[in-house]
């Protein structure tokens, strides 16, 4: 046999060989499949357990210093599996009493009689997931159950399972609620307004998937694709300022009985905002956080809109701030429309100048000026409100926020009387934010800047991205015209509207604005909006801040009293301790060095202790001695002491006050109090405002 042959002959049958193994692995194959597919897939279902989806945990929402202000916090409902594979009877029984007991100390509304007969009810009933008790438990007493007697075998052993759900809570309360936002109910769905949903998608992360085997014995999960846990949001909020904001706002909203309003202070060189309050008042007279108004109403702006008037004709050269004008006396007959200034019963202000006529906030002054000066070419007027942006939109980040309205000649609505109207801000729309935006460039040497809630993205305490504010104008007007409006807007307040907006210790700008809200509609009761907007210190501006008041029901409404009496009080106690403002935080004052720290309380007590130790005290926005509750402020060389306003049904804002006299004053009103910490009431678990039932249980935290 030739040696070819041999090997032709030896390769074909190692091929034969092969070709049958094949044939036998194939046949084996498709016979398992087929013939006994059904009992090895039931038989490896025992062993793994589909998978199923791991939720990825959502990115916080912080503050500027990294305080929370949203976070997602898990709570646990504990059932009992009573099919679990290492439960049984003999076990149950043997440890049901202890059990009992342990869970009683978690579940206080049951006894272990009580708890143990449930169970075992359970139990009998044949059910597989039986509840124990209706109260989500957190993480630590989770932990806790977990190592109760029989639960410490195991899962499988001690027949327990959890059903996991997720909450998202605010520590801070109702502070700054609505733009922070909220999300939906269906918590897969994510945000639901404010910055929870602008920054949805950096914030719910991406689900895992995990599955169990049985590994020895015991199922163990295994993740096949980790969850990655969502971002944290970091924003310009400052929980101190914020905290200032929303108590100045609420405590004049329900002095005067208004219906709603809102405040925001921001940074003026960076745009940052850094307290934001929106109020709105419900049925039963507490306030509530329900809409943006800062960011979401387009509404006439009134008199603080006379400032961009005069500054486009400043800006054209055609008038000075020494131009006079007569107003009369008080009623100009423009077109067969009388045009009133608010003094006009009183005789009007007859002939003034310009900037007499930005203090006095005359419609007339600034409507003859306007008019005169560009009746002939009313183009030209809007061209350069257009010029200074203020109507161009800007890309905020509150969803559904309002934008600017400044109707051009063009526009079908406008009239022979639209100019001289839209030159004390009427027939415009303005959101409030936007006007902010505007007088923050005054402030900020004329360049208009987009205002910014978040600065950051972080995942672990470590910045991912960063944002800044961006340049929606670098300059609205020249150097002169600023000039000489940042002089007017002094003028308000030292000599102006706004007299009782002045401050002793540093200077204060703005602008006074009272617009009638359906001052033209027939059936509707007119009502006004009240507005001042300015910045702070004057002289070297390092905030600006807008107060808008809606319809307020008690008082004469004037925008100097009310809405600048919140700009007044925010803005001396950010100055206080803003670091913005003093560099060294511990270099003190030596006028301060006398005046003692004071905790809110009783006004008598206050009185008295005061008297024995000679300390300087004035009351403040009409108080009088007589008054139960005081709030107490120390400013520079004395104490200033106001009525704390307390109603029956409504929670009292107690921050600020010592313990003795915050327990009291709840106590008495119905409230059980839970108090944690040492010093002055620095937060509490109830909002001030809300109403509440008697015995509702209310945390107090002192620092």
């Amino acid at each position: 046999m030739s040696i070819k042959k041999d090997i032709i002959i030896r390769f074909g049958v190692a091929y034969a060989v092969a070709v049958l193994f094949a044939l036998i692995i194939g046949y084996s194959a498709f016979s398992t499949i087929v013939g006994e597919g059904k009992f090895w897939r039931n038989l490896g279902s025992r062993y793994k357990i589909d998978s199923v989806i791991v939720k990825a945990n959502r990115g916080n929402i912080l503050a500027c210093d990294g305080k929370l202000l949203a976070s997602t916090i898990p709570s646990y409902t504990l059932y009992m599996d009573f099919k679990a594979d290492g439960l049984v009877r003999d076990t149950l029984y043997k440890y049901i009493d202890s059990l009992s007991i342990a869970l009683s100390n978690i579940y206080l509304d049951k006894t272990p009689s009580e708890l143990k007969r449930h169970i075992l009810a359970g139990y009998r009933s044949g059910k597989r997931w039986y509840k124990i008790n209706n109260r989500k438990l957190s993480y630590t007493e989770k932990k806790e159950v977990e190592q109760f007697p029989l639960y410490r075998l195991g899962q499988n052993k001690g027949g327990y399972a959890w059903e996991n759900q997720v909450k998202r809570k605010k520590p801070f309360g109702s502070l700054a609620s609505r733009t922070i936002g909220d999300i939906y109910a269906d918590y897969d769905k994510g945000g639901a307004y404010g910055l929870e949903r602008k920054y949805d998608s950096y914030l719910r992360g991406k689900d895992g998937i995990n599955s169990k085997q049985k590994i020895a014995g015991r199922f163990r999960a295994i993740n096949d694709v980790d969850p990655e846990d969502g971002l944290d949001v970091k924003t310009t909020l400052d929980v101190n300022i914020q905290d200032i904001t929303e108590a100045a706002l609420l405590n004049k909203l329900m002095e005067v009985d208004a219906d709603h309003g809102c405040a925001v202070i921001m940074e003026t060189e960076s745009g940052e905002i850094k307290g934001i309050s929106n109020l709105q008042r419900r049925d039963d007279g507490s306030y509530t956080e329900r809409e943006n108004f800062a960011f979401n109403s387009v509404t006439e702006p009134g008199s603080t809109f006379k400032v961009a008037s005069v500054m486009v004709a400043l800006e054209d050269g055609v008038i000075d701030t020494s131009t006079t004008v007569d107003t009369e006396n008080g009623i100009w007959d423009f077109k067969g429309t009388p045009l009133r200034d608010h003094n006009w019963d009183d005789g009007g202000y007859h002939v003034i100048t310009v900037k007499q006529a930005i203090e006095y906030s005359s419609n007339i002054g600034v409507a003859k000026v306007i008019y005169e000066n560009y009746k002939d070419k009313p183009s030209r007027f809007v061209d350069r409100l257009y010029e200074m942006k203020l109507n161009e939109p800007m890309d905020l980040e509150i969803p559904g926020s309002g934008k600017p309205h400044i109707k051009y000649t063009t526009a079908s609505d406008w009239s022979g009387t639209s100019l001289a109207w839209m030159s004390f801000g009427y027939e415009t729309q303005i959101p409030p934010i936007y006007m902010l935006t505007f007088y923050n460039a005054i402030a900020n040497d004329g360049k208009m800047i987009k205002p910014i809630l978040v600065k950051a993205i972080c995942k672990d305490g470590v910045e991912k991205e960063s944002f800044s504010t961006s340049v929606v104008n670098s300059s609205i007007c020249s150097s002169t015209t600023l000039s000489k409006v940042k002089d007017m807007l002094i003028g308000v307040v030292e000599n102006g509207t706004a007299k009782n907006v002045h401050s002793d210790n540093f200077l204060i700008a703005g602008k006074t604005g009272t617009a009638q809200v359906n001052y033209g509609r027939r059936g509707m009761q007119k009502s006004h909006q009240l507005t001042f907007c300015g910045f702070f210190p004057a002289d070297d501006p390092k905030y600006t801040m807008i107060v808008v008041v809606w319809s307020p029901r008690k008082g004469y409404p004037s925008a100097g009293a009310i809405s600048g009496g919140v700009f007044k009080e925010i803005a001396e106690r950010v100055y206080a301790q803003s670091p913005l403002i003093h560099s060294d935080p511990f270099l003190v004052d030596d006028s301060l060095s006398k005046i003692p720290v004071t905790k809110d309380g009783n006004m008598q007590d206050l009185i008295t202790v005061m008297d024995e130790l000679d300390v300087p005290y004035a009351l403040k926005e009409n108080a009088n001695e007589d008054a139960l509750w005081a709030k107490s402020e120390m400013q520079f060389d004395k104490v200033f002491l106001k009525p704390r306003n307390v109603k029956q049904n409504y929670v009292p804002d107690v921050r600020g006050m010592g313990a003795k006299d915050a327990i009291y004053l709840l106590e008495s009103l119905g409230l059980k109090v839970l108090m944690s910490g040492r010093g002055h009431v620095s937060q509490q678990s109830i909002s001030p405002g809300n109403s509440f039932g008697k015995g509702e249980v209310i945390q107090i935290e002192l620092k």
